[in-house]
């Protein structure tokens, strides 16, 4: 791994089930997340995603690529478009910095509306364990 190295592009979907199954999983009962009907009366075209599945989302990208000796040290995350259901969200990676083991990635989550998310994770990645 190096500064400048991109990690492969994710693809995905955003489905009601998607964005309902994350609300309820993180605990998060706000009607915009889960109620068309109260959404639109709120002023949004559909239910939307909450940021904690965003979160999550960000996380599997990273360790899908990363394998199993990495650690999330750190995710700090911003949203932007929101993302409906019926969109394709695409993750796209850059390592911006490297220090030993630890390393800085900038991420950015696109839909068909602009970017839903985008910010750092940082990365611990075990050496040893990785067999190098």
């Amino acid at each position: 791994m190096r500064v400048g190295d991109a990690l492969p592009q994710l693809e995905i979907p955003v489905t009601r089930t998607l964005i309902v199954a994350g609300a309820i999983a993180s605990r998060d009962y706000q009607d915009v997340h889960h109620d068309a009907e109260l959404a639109r009366e709120k002023g949004s075209p559909d239910i939307f995603m909450n940021i904690l599945t965003t979160n999550g989302l960000v996380g599997r990208y990273i360790t899908d690529h990363l394998g199993p000796t990495a650690t999330l040290r750190k995710v700090a995350i911003r949203l932007g478009a929101p993302n409906y259901p019926g969109d394709t969200m695409v993750l796209t990676g850059t390592v911006t910095a490297l220090d030993g083991d630890t390393a800085e990635i900038g991420v950015v989550g696109a839909n068909g509306i602009g970017y839903h998310v985008t910010g750092t994770v940082t990365v611990s990645l075990d050496a040893r364990e990785a067999g190098e």
